[in-house]
């Protein structure tokens, strides 16, 4: 067994995402990818999907890594169940981080967390496990971040927020210092949060 080897999780548009920041890390040999039956025999940037979720437990005797590589726009739930299974087949899930993203020494990344391009972690931040923090998003000093929750891409959580669990953060949206956004809620493209957000809440707007 090749501990560099890892599989994904995924064969869609963030799976894309996921082998661009892996290859750039080059801590890992992306071996194959876990798809749909219709999916098997195809290619992904030359990448062969190698099997379905039911042959995880399979693929986990030869492969030792894996990563959930589904994308995750407003609910949580199949990144979380995806996590799980592959947690229960044993095998390890490692904090994949770009290169060309800024992530502070000071700062914890869970894992299965995907820190991808020109994100910015800062000193203090925790980020949980099996995490999205998309391209050129903030994650500033002391922030929280639960397990299983997407930042997408150029969202700003300023000091101090505590995003708790299974949360989707749209693109471009800022949420003000301090604010706690409860577990499993949605904000929307764009807004502007500067209340706590009780759990499952969708909030659009400003």
């Amino acid at each position: 067994m090749n501990e560099s080897e890892i599989i994904l999780i995924g064969a869609g548009g963030h799976a894309k995402s996921c082998i661009d920041v892996i290859e750039s890390e080059g801590r890992f040999q992306i071996a194959g990818i876990v798809g749909l039956d219709s999916e098997i025999g195809s290619e992904l940037f030359g990448y062969r999907v190698i099997g379905v979720d039911e042959d995880l437990p399979k693929l986990a005797r030869s492969f030792p890594n894996a990563l959930v590589a589904v994308g995750q726009i407003k609910t949580s739930d199949l990144r979380e169940k995806l996590y799980l299974r592959i947690a229960s087949c044993g095998f390890h899930q490692p904090a994949i981080i770009s290169p060309k993203a800024y992530v502070s020494k000071r700062s914890t990344i869970g894992d299965g967390t995907i820190v991808m391009h020109n994100a910015v972690v800062n000193a203090g931040a925790r980020i949980g496990e099996n995490c999205i923090i998309n391209s050129g998003s903030i994650i500033e000093h002391d922030v929280t971040v639960g397990n299983n929750c997407h930042v997408a891409t150029g969202a700003v959580l300023n000091g101090g927020v505590r995003l708790n669990e299974g949360c989707f953060i749209g693109s471009g949206s800022v949420v003000r210092e301090n604010i706690e956004i409860g577990d499993k809620s949605v904000i929307g493209m764009g807004t502007v949060v500067r209340h706590n957000q009780p759990t499952c809440s969708i909030f659009v707007g400003n």
